[in-house]
């Protein structure tokens, strides 16, 4: 990530309508997947600052990985649950983990596969998986480029990457899906007038909260529909048999 953007990531990630619902839809469906008796640990990689564990841990005892050290504040309340390093095998909690989430993670890394393997090495063996990444390499823009992504994701795409990783996928949906025409147009806009990245800002209030509204709107209409776009693409699966990937 741009290290200016690194600074104005808390609060982009607490106030800007995109990041308010894209946690809504990730905490509806971790509630949707909850098991009877809820879940016990949860391990939240690529967690930046701890920014969602408040929220998981509503719903079990959280801890995180952030390779980026930069990313975590001087006076982060979660630095204790948070190990700072690499995703690989390195990372030897000693525990498994009922719950994974990696939130648009896996489209930072040139070579997902491993750490992909790693992270369903570390699940219970009934455990889920939850991952989100950006999808359609048609709606890359700047804002692709400022946060250093190799790839946008498709179903057909993360299929053939669960399956080199043997995740089993039990859900694979599209969402935000009204934001797939705004940036086909400023991705025309930015080869037009020769736009450079920059790093996003909150809209004025009145602005953020319509979006926010009509993308939780959009979602709880459109999103019971197996649409077959979306700029976003979440995915909740576990662990496969082995030689049994899909």
């Amino acid at each position: 990530m741009d290290e200016g953007y690194t600074q104005h990531y808390p609060e982009l990630y607490q106030k800007h309508w995109w990041w308010r619902a894209r946690e809504k839809v990730v905490l509806e469906t971790i509630f949707r997947y909850r098991p009877p008796d809820g879940w016990g640990s949860i391990l939240d990689v690529g967690c930046g600052d701890g920014l969602f564990f408040d929220r998981l841990s509503e719903l079990g005892e959280v801890e995180g990985v952030e390779p980026a050290a930069a990313t975590l504040g001087p006076a982060s309340k979660h630095r204790d649950r948070i190990h700072v390093g690499p995703f690989d095998a390195s990372f030897q909690p000693g525990k498994r983990y009922s719950l994974i989430l990696m939130l648009d993670v896996l489209e930072h890394l040139d070579d997902p596969v491993h750490p992909l393997r790693h992270a369903l090495s570390l699940l219970e063996p009934e455990g889920v998986f939850l991952a989100t990444v950006p999808a359609f390499n048609l709606l890359w823009t700047n804002h692709d480029d400022l946060n250093h992504h190799f790839r946008r994701y498709t179903k057909a795409g993360f299929r053939e990457l669960a399956r080199r990783a043997e995740l089993r996928i039990d859900q694979a949906t599209y969402f935000s899906y009204w934001t797939c025409p705004a940036k086909l147009v400023g991705r025309v806009m930015e080869k037009l007038l020769g736009l450079q990245p920059t790093v996003p800002r909150l809209p004025p209030r009145w602005i953020n909260d319509s979006l926010y509204a009509l993308s939780r709107i959009e979602h709880s209409t459109l999103g019971v529909l197996p649409m077959p776009f979306g700029s976003s693409l979440m995915v909740v699966g576990g662990k496969s048999p082995v030689g049994k990937g899909k």
